[in-house]
């Protein structure tokens, strides 16, 4: 979803006065914003399915740091972005809650 979001953002689709807390003057300063953000939602993707498979032990507690250093980091992102445009408080904070309550998943979870 993130992904999508910052397509529609590089598209012309979403406005840019509509999402990094309307900071974004123009297309040129929003550009390395949604590039960071999409190469790091593909780095979250690589995580998510290295640990949906069977790790080994030694590794499990390493991932779990990892998962709850993600849980504080999104729930962070998630306050932010309540504090931002309508846009990002309806749409953007409704992704954010989701990836809190996933990492959250995998962080508890054996």
């Amino acid at each position: 979803m993130t992904i999508l979001l910052h397509l529609l953002i590089l598209s012309g689709i979403i406005p840019l006065t509509w999402v990094n807390g309307g900071r974004s003057e123009s297309f040129t300063t929003q550009l390395p914003v949604s590039i960071i953000n999409i190469f790091i939602s593909i780095i979250g993707i690589g995580f998510t399915l290295f640990i949906s498979k069977n790790v080994l032990k030694k590794y499990r507690r390493g991932i779990t740091v990892i998962c709850w250093l993600f849980v504080v980091l999104w729930s962070v992102g998630f306050v932010q972005q309540l504090l931002g445009t309508p846009f990002e408080k309806m749409i953007c904070s409704l992704i954010l809650l989701l990836g809190v309550i996933s990492n959250l998943r995998m962080a508890i979870e054996k």
